[in-house]
């Protein structure tokens, strides 16, 4: 059996123990006045936009109601336009300054679909570049973020002042 040591992860682990109990991470975030510790790229009038601290690869982000909302039709519709107009706004952005050649962009409704925070709804906007999957995944069981969360966080920012 191979041992990868990952230490970071237990900040993960912790933190989700920790909301499980005491709230959303997805509401308390927002309600910090430290965009930047927070990873928040943006702030509309009903949704917001942060960064995966775990991302699925470089660049991970998510868009979420502001309004704790488990589900997709307990959204009003001013919400559900903002949501979608933000989540399509993120792609160009991501498109130009990344230069990526496609995107995932979906969501996880509940726990068994793979939610990691699933009474709080939010889209996942995920860059992708052809030969981002490399050996690694296939041969390692692991995966292999290219960027630091900090240098990704002050690359984007710039770009969602205006959205």
């Amino acid at each position: 059996m191979d041992f990868i040591f990952a230490p970071w992860r237990i900040q993960y682990i912790k933190q989700a123990a920790e909301h499980e109990d005491k709230g959303c991470i997805l509401c308390d975030y927002p309600k910090r006045n430290d965009d930047e510790p927070s990873l928040i790229l943006y702030r509309g009038e009903a949704n917001f936009v942060i960064m995966n601290r775990y991302p699925y690869n470089a660049g991970h982000i998510m868009v979420a109601p502001i309004r704790h909302c488990g589900t997709l039709d307990g959204l009003s519709g001013d919400e559900r336009n903002e949501h979608y107009s933000i989540v399509a706004r993120c792609v160009a952005i991501m498109r130009e300054v990344f230069r990526c050649d496609g995107f995932n962009v979906g969501m996880n409704l509940g726990r068994v679909a793979g939610a990691g925070v699933d009474q709080h709804i939010h889209t996942h906007v995920v860059p992708r570049w052809n030969g981002d999957t490399n050996f690694m995944p296939i041969l390692g069981d692991s995966k292999v973020i290219n960027e630091a969360i900090a240098d990704t966080y002050k690359m984007l920012k710039p770009n969602f002042t205006t959205l």
